[in-house]
């Protein structure tokens, strides 16, 4: 004969099953695919805590050069993107990926070089003028060579500069990584490597590298931030989603941007609504 089941035990039961409901239900959370300098400069793990405190959402971040973000966008497979390369950017609103494009924030790009310079651009501020130099010298060039918003704009610096890189060229070499990797390989090299700032200010293996071109106008390093487009992928996160980049573009979460320094440095500079 079986026992009753007793009251208490139907009530502990209750009680858990409401309890895991209610934690279900206030499991919020979206997908950011992004660029690896605003993951490897330690900038999510700095406002992304606050975002959470003000909002209860959860935000994974998918760290990968911006041409990868950008197609995780299109596959439908983040809910909201968040790169730095402009005119990919606007292509993705184009092709109905997204509806807008926001901006959030800047930095700039510099060129990282062995102490030694081989290729003398030190203390230039024309980055083509400088690309040349190395173009010249044949002096050992690091690429990310990963379709990146870095690699995008060395990309531009050496067709304005007048030359032709060909991959597999003894004193080019593309990494097919990170900024991280990236710059590692640099400096295993001693070599020049084209980087953004805030990564290099994070960037702990040095070695004997150091800023050698810096200041010129066409190194300025734009963001922006969209939504993928819940028309075109009706499973994305549009409430939440929106909800963050309301928050990025905030006075709140430009605030919190603007004070993530390393060594008295500031990383980035907001410029939402600009």
């Amino acid at each position: 004969m079986k026992k009753p089941i007793s009251n208490l035990f139907m009530s502990t039961l209750l009680a858990v099953l409401m309890s895991s409901s209610q934690v279900y239900a206030q499991d919020k959370s979206i997908v950011v695919s992004s660029t690896t300098s605003t993951e490897q400069s330690g900038l999510f793990e700095f406002i992304l805590p606050t975002f959470k405190m003000k909002t209860g959402i959860n935000v994974k971040v998918v760290a990968v050069g911006t041409g990868q973000a950008l197609d995780i966008g299109r596959r439908g497979d983040a809910d909201v993107v968040f790169v730095h390369d402009k005119p990919a950017e606007e292509i993705f609103v184009q092709e109905g990926y997204s509806t807008k494009r926001n901006e959030v924030m800047y930095n700039d790009f510099v060129l990282i070089g062995p102490k030694s310079d081989p290729a003398k651009v030190g203390g230039g501020k024309d980055i083509q003028i400088a690309f040349q130099k190395v173009a010249a010298a044949q002096a050992p060039f690091v690429s990310r060579g990963d379709k990146s918003g870095t690699h995008a704009a060395e990309l531009r610096y050496w067709k304005s500069a007048g030359i032709t890189v060909a991959p597999g060229s003894s004193w080019y070499k593309e990494t097919g990584s990170g900024m991280g990797p990236a710059l590692n390989t640099a400096s295993a090299m001693n070599a020049y490597v084209l980087a953004d700032r805030a990564t290099w200010l994070s960037f702990k293996n040095r070695g004997d590298l150091t800023i050698l071109v810096q200041g010129d106008p066409k190194l300025f390093n734009q963001y922006g931030v969209m939504l993928v487009n819940p028309a075109k992928f009706p499973h994305v996160k549009k409430a939440e989603g929106q909800a963050f980049i309301d928050w990025l573009i905030s006075k709140n979460g430009q605030d919190v941007i603007a004070s993530y320094q390393i060594g008295g440095e500031q990383l980035f500079f907001p410029n939402a609504n600009k």
